[in-house]
């Protein structure tokens, strides 16, 4: 890179015991068909003792692109060494690169043009998993210019995403120390949201999300108490960002469907009775904050009736539905009002001792859909019978005229 010159994109690398995944993960920056004088490289060892930082240095001395490694103390977490690459970045744009994944070799060049192309502020490249599960609602086509209300980039809420440096700058955002899971979610979110503009590339694949043999992964391990310090954060930043109203409840339903509700699944019925109260007494103050008829009606039956019970503080009926579902039985689906309503019959529906409202049951025609016999309601139905009451009026004055 010449003196002076600002280069466009910098990887920031947060390393700890990342051998020998990192031999391919650099590799994978070495193949990066975008001028390596165009490129910055900013890796950082937090405490490996595995030779991922000898690995570092190895890799700097003979990189075609400026390399800077820092060996560091380790600090407990990924938020550490992604803030103090961030800080050294000179780049337009930063890409955080994990030390176990790895790029497609052109993913860099094509980000930069698309994010060129369009004033985005974020762009997200297709990822794909080896020997893991990416999010992929989010891949179905090439977005040139979108936001987080009209796409599902809220289900990728992952760091392993292009940023203009000049906009987390500009906010002073930095990865939250104090998260050990869910940290990226939160930063991620708040781009979106103070974004001008996000590009989704959906017809290259720009990342490999690589599943380790050893398991390693920090979204694989911590306690339960984790994932409710990272809904509560997330939550928090969606009141704090979006007024309540549609907005702010499109958005919640991230939080309770992927942090929140997956500890209220088959690991319930494993729980002990103190860590089943301890987790209802932690969801408790999410669920009267946030828990709005908005984001329920956007989930599913059996989803929307767990948070309900959760909000309710009702384990015994919980349970119920949880072995429920645990036997694989499928609810009886019951028609009412001429086809256009279908409820789905999962435990305690419409008993008197439970109380739990039919709306709760009562599938969103998305889910309905696969229900035989279902017909979608008009929602227009008022005005088409007010549109042929005039048309008969108009008649009959007609005839009258005519007579």
């Amino acid at each position: 890179m010449t003196v002076g010159t600002q280069p466009d994109v910098t990887v920031v690398i947060g390393a700890y015991e990342a051998m020998p995944y990192l031999v391919e993960c650099l590799a994978s920056v070495e193949a990066q068909t975008i001028d390596p004088a165009r490129l910055e490289v900013i890796a950082v060892d937090d405490g490996s003792t595995d030779g991922t930082g000898e690995c570092l240095e190895e890799f700097a001395a003979r990189a075609p692109m400026p390399v800077t490694v820092i060996r560091q103390e380790n600090s407990g977490g990924p938020s550490g060494p992604r803030n103090v690459g961030l800080g050294k970045a000179a780049g337009r744009y930063v890409f955080f690169l994990d030390a176990d994944d790895r790029l497609g070799p052109e993913a860099l060049e094509r980000m930069v043009a698309m994010a060129d192309e369009n004033g985005t502020d974020v762009v997200l490249g297709r990822v794909e998993g080896i020997n893991r599960t990416p999010p992929k609602s989010m891949w179905g086509k090439t977005l040139p210019r979108t936001d987080v209300f009209s796409s599902n980039i809220k289900f990728t809420l992952s760091a392993q995403k292009m940023f203009r440096r000049a906009l987390l700058e500009r906010h002073g955002m930095r990865f939250d120390e104090s998260l050990f899971t869910g940290e990226d979610a939160l930063f991620t979110l708040e781009a979106y949201l103070r974004a001008d503009g996000v590009s989704v590339l959906a017809d290259y694949t720009c990342y490999y999300l690589v599943g380790r043999d050893d398991g390693k992964h920090v979204t694989k391990t911590g306690s339960y108490t984790l994932r409710f310090d990272s809904a509560r954060a997330l939550m928090a930043l969606i009141e704090e960002m979006v007024p309540a109203g549609d907005k702010r409840d499109i958005l919640m339903v991230r939080p309770f469907l992927i942090t929140l509700l997956p500890q209220f699944g088959p690991k319930f019925l494993k729980d002990s009775e103190e860590v089943r109260r301890h987790k209802l007494e932690l969801a408790k103050p999410l669920m009267d904050a946030h828990w709005t008829p908005g984001v329920a009606r956007r989930l599913r039956v059996h989803e929307r009736l767990r948070l309900h019970l959760v909000a309710r503080q009702s384990p015994e009926l919980l349970l119920d539905v949880l072995e429920f579902m645990k036997a694989k039985k499928e609810p009886e689906a019951r028609l009412e009002k001429r086809g256009t309503q279908v409820y789905l019959a999962y435990p305690h529906f419409r008993s008197k001792a439970a109380g739990i409202p039919d709306d709760i049951y009562l599938a969103e025609p998305r889910e309905a859909r696969a229900v035989p016999g279902y017909r979608a309601a008009a929602a227009n139905t008022f005005l088409r019978r007010a549109v042929r009451k005039v048309r008969r009026t108009l008649r009959a004055r007609h005839f009258k005229a005519a007579a």
